[in-house]
């Protein structure tokens, strides 16, 4: 079975790089992810004033999710926080993040009063739960299935 990271042509497009949240709730999210997801925070970024206000967790294979304070945002780039609140209005609906035992990772997010749903096998044959970030984000934990159509 040939997988597209497997083949000797090149691609343009490899992976997904990153994805990034802009926050008012920055020490929330930061515990979110680091804390209780448990990502590896690779670095952050300051501010003049050497105050962090960006921040790069590792999600593996060079995958990596951006985290930035709104304010931190208005303050290194310019514009004003009503001008992200333009920006803001998207068609996003959820990022999934892979995991090798969805059943320990539901019972270890459970263990630290994270509020997951149960798991249930999607249309794709794969194992999934759901959690949201402190913003609202939704984010699917997905294991994948000897069945699931990800790997067919």
């Amino acid at each position: 079975m040939s997988r597209p990271y497997e083949t000797k042509e090149a691609a343009m497009i490899i992976r997904l790089a990153h994805i990034c949240f802009k926050t008012d709730h920055t020490k929330e999210m930061v515990h979110f992810y680091k804390d209780l997801l448990q990502l590896d925070l690779k670095f952050t970024f300051k501010l003049q004033t050497g105050e962090d206000f960006g921040y790069y967790f590792d999600l593996g294979n060079q995958t990596f999710l951006e985290l930035f304070d709104q304010k931190g945002s208005v303050a290194q780039w310019g514009g004003t926080l009503q001008d992200l609140a333009q920006q803001e209005r998207s068609p996003y609906q959820h990022f999934c993040l892979q995991v090798d035992n969805l059943e320990q990772v539901v019972a270890t997010l459970k263990s630290q009063q994270v509020d997951i749903t149960p798991i249930k096998v999607g249309i794709d044959h794969s194992k999934q739960a759901w959690i949201k970030d402190p913003d609202g984000n939704r984010i699917e934990l997905m294991e994948y299935t000897e069945q699931s159509l990800q790997l067919q």
